[in-house]
């Protein structure tokens, strides 16, 4: 069943998004730091964009796969930090039937293919570390190409089987979603049709995308550091463990806040520890993780030096 026969059967056009309307107060405190978040989101991805694009230093495969990164967090903050820095300056809340169905595949989508990227990106280093000699003839272009389509058709399905199954839904209770972004638990919330099936769909999708990302990403660093304690030069064994902390620390934020929403049991999680672990991974990851990935690369900064110092010249 089609968007428009859904909302045939559904007596709301639009939703409205409570956000943060409790604490109108901080109303200007809270669009400030919304601001300044997006635009540190927007200029450290297209930042490492810039480097990767025209940096022939930067052409090889681990870059490619954090450039790919970085496109995803520009999207994903331009997907929700919008919608919420219009709500808090203009007081406008609604968002329409068809913009929360948008709204919510990017952020499932997006969300689905950062999942599955970062386990690519695991693999990645496990070829470089466990088989340098062969990794320039295993991590071919088009292997790269083929692996980074393989984490965004993946998760581009995952969000549309969700969302057709969602928005067969009838929404007659009510059309307020006690979030500041239109998401799953929400908006099963408020329908009045029985989501038992819905509830169902949802743990086993992103089930079936988290638990195998996580075991090929435990695997692929089980192998590593298992390599890394044969290596006898300490200088080699420094730089070897240097390659993996970026991409551990953010495989670790990222995964720790995206399975306390939505694989652990409902009990033990209130609605405002889902709000504030929702944020986290939607607004502040994709702020901080050019930063995890720039200031723990000596490359980066050396190019990002270089290129403002030509600059000031």
């Amino acid at each position: 069943m089609g968007l428009s026969e859904a909302s045939n059967r559904s007596s709301v056009n639009e939703f409205i998004l409570t956000g943060f309307s409790e604490t109108p107060d901080l109303r200007v405190f809270l669009s400030l730091l919304f601001l300044f978040i997006y635009l540190i989101s927007i200029l450290g991805s297209g930042g490492i964009l810039f480097l990767v694009y025209h940096n022939v230093k930067f052409h090889i495969p681990m870059y490619f796969f954090i450039s790919n990164l970085s496109v995803i967090d520009l999207v994903y903050s331009s997907d929700i930090v919008p919608n919420i820095l219009v709500g808090l300056i203009f007081d406008h809340r609604s968002i329409s039937y068809l913009g929360c169905a948008i709204q919510l595949f990017l952020y499932c989508a997006l969300g689905s293919t950062e999942c599955i990227l970062f386990a690519v990106m695991a693999y990645d280093r496990y070829i470089a570390i466990c088989y340098p000699l062969n990794y320039n003839m295993i991590m071919q272009k088009k292997t790269c190409v083929k692996l980074v389509l393989a984490a965004y058709i993946p998760g581009c399905l995952h969000a549309l089987i969700e969302i057709c199954c969602t928005f067969r839904l009838s929404f007659c209770k009510s059309n307020v979603l006690h979030h500041f972004v239109c998401d799953f638990p929400p908006l099963l919330k408020i329908s009045c049709s029985d989501t038992t099936i819905n509830e169902m769909i949802i743990f086993i999708c992103s089930s079936s995308i988290i638990i195998p990302c996580i075991v090929l990403i435990l695997v692929s660093y089980g192998s590593i550091f298992i390599v890394i304690l044969k290596i006898t030069a300490a200088g080699g064994r420094q730089k070897a463990f240097s390659t993996c902390t970026s991409h551990i620390t953010a495989v670790t934020l990222f995964y720790g806040t995206l399975l306390s929403v939505y694989i652990s049991p409902k009990s033990l999680f209130s609605t405002n520890n889902v709000h504030i672990a929702t944020i986290f991974y939607t607004v502040i990851l994709p702020m901080i993780n050019p930063m995890i990935y720039s200031f723990r690369n000596k490359d980066i900064k050396s190019a990002l030096i270089t290129m403002f110092s030509s600059k000031k010249q």
